[in-house]
């Protein structure tokens, strides 16, 4: 089910993981970004798109996790953009052989078998590195260097809502990218400085996981996150929510996220 969060814009949230699908709606067709996760979902995404009266014209993947870079033929053969340094990551993840068994690794057991690999990751580079060219409001790439490489939040400025990608969540803590940043800290740091920058012009904004909040809760998340970063950052215990006895229900499991980044960072 799409549920509208702002004039021309909705929000599909999955079953699993609280992941959100965002559709922007334009003149010609939608927008689709990060749409997930399971077959049944994409096709269900496809039919709520359907009833709209729109066609998809474009897809956009904030960053290059598994999560976030799903099709079906069911969403039709629209492009698919990412960053550059977005896509640059798939096209090196897909030139390997074993590339289905590494994703593999990553997926949640109870919906391993019915997420869809035939259309994984097969972005290109968004011509114009600022914005997406496309029959509907303008929509602005706001890139940084947190969480994954290439990693985007989209602004689209006259609906006045922010798709954030895998930040600002309120049920998981800041994941930093420990595998391949030279400064993880401060690159997720500066990247929550860049978001706080755009919150202004921001009255909705829709997280990669969790749920949909307003200008106040935006700016309470970037508060909450920046915190926590600087917790890993000194080497302090995080006075965090999302962490430890009082975690929402049924996500207690983000504390070992919590934990091995704190091992991972010494």
């Amino acid at each position: 089910m799409l549920t509208a969060i702002a004039e021309g814009v909705f929000v599909h949230e999955s079953e699993c993981l609280q992941t959100n699908s965002t559709v922007v709606v334009g003149d010609a067709g939608v927008l689709l970004v990060d749409p997930g996760l399971t077959r049944d979902e994409l096709k269900t995404i496809a039919a709520d798109v359907r009833d709209l009266g729109k066609p998809v014209v474009a897809g956009f993947s904030t960053h290059p996790d598994w999560d976030h870079v799903l099709w079906h033929a069911s969403l039709g053969n629209a492009p698919r953009y990412a960053t550059a340094r977005g896509a640059a990551s798939l096209e090196e993840l897909l030139a390997q052989s074993d590339w289905q068994e590494q994703v593999a690794e990553g997926l949640p057991e109870e919906i391993a078998s019915e997420v869809p690999m035939e259309l994984f990751g097969l972005v290109t580079t968004l011509p114009d590195g600022a914005t997406i060219a496309w029959d509907g409001p303008p929509v602005r790439i706001v890139e940084h260097s947190a969480h994954a490489p290439g990693h985007a939040a989209l602004l689209v400025a006259d609906r006045r809502v922010l798709v954030a990608g895998d930040m600002l969540s309120d049920v998981l803590v800041p994941m930093l990218d420990l595998h391949r940043a030279a400064d993880p800290v401060g690159d997720y740091l500066a990247a929550l400085d860049l978001l706080e920058r755009e919150s202004a012009a921001v009255e909705a904004f829709v997280p990669g996981h969790g749920s949909v909040g307003d200008s106040t809760e935006l700016r309470r998340r970037i508060a909450a996150d920046r915190s926590y970063v600087e917790a890993l950052r000194d080497k302090r215990v995080p006075d965090d929510p999302r962490i430890g006895p009082n975690a929402k229900p049924g996500w207690e499991w983000v504390v070992y996220i919590h934990e091995n980044q704190v091992e991972r960072l010494g």
